[in-house]
């Protein structure tokens, strides 16, 4: 099991960049302490945290698709909502999910996928445009989804559950 990241208590003054409402919070984000909500459509997200968010295909908002496990992650997702100018991603993920919802996003992954797969012609067609490489990482996120996300929503229910993050020795909740 790696070490769980706590990005959270890393971001100091950054935090103030994150201003997001759970309430605006986009469907397809990853659970965790991060999140859009209500961001803007500029394409500002991948800039500067290509390997983090993702834009939702209607009204081209952003979205996180893997939360920071590193510093060098953390600064990217600070960048990109520095950077948004509505202030639409949220910090706060941690005080709205629960154990339940964790696992009920889990159940509904299926959704998810099925909607990466229906927008990849729309998301090459903007590549070509755009560049910022939204195909690929939609198949990224597809991959996260049935690979190695499950070790890490199983260490952040242990962290909602028992209010610390694992430690080696700690049995993880299954999903």
């Amino acid at each position: 099991m790696e070490p769980y990241f706590d990005a959270v208590s890393l971001l100091g003054d950054a935090r103030a960049s994150f201003r997001g409402h759970w309430s605006e919070r986009q469907w397809l984000n990853v659970p965790g302490p991060f999140y859009g909500a209500g961001t803007d459509n500029c394409g500002t997200g991948r800039l500067h945290a290509p390997g983090l968010v993702l834009y939702e295909g209607d009204h081209f908002t952003e979205y996180v698709y893997r939360q920071p496990r590193t510093c060098e992650q953390l600064r990217s997702l600070v960048d990109a909502a520095e950077a948004d100018p509505f202030a639409g991603y949220g910090c706060d993920g941690d005080e709205h999910w629960t154990p339940a919802a964790v696992r009920e996003w889990w159940r509904d992954r299926g959704r998810i996928r099925e909607y990466l797969a229906d927008r990849r012609g729309a998301w090459e067609a903007d590549d070509r445009k755009a560049g910022q490489g939204t195909a690929a990482a939609a198949l990224d996120y597809a991959s996260y989804l049935d690979g190695e996300l499950a070790a890490h929503l199983r260490a952040y229910l242990f962290r909602l559950d028992e209010r610390r993050p694992p430690t080696p020795g700690d049995k993880l909740p299954q999903l």
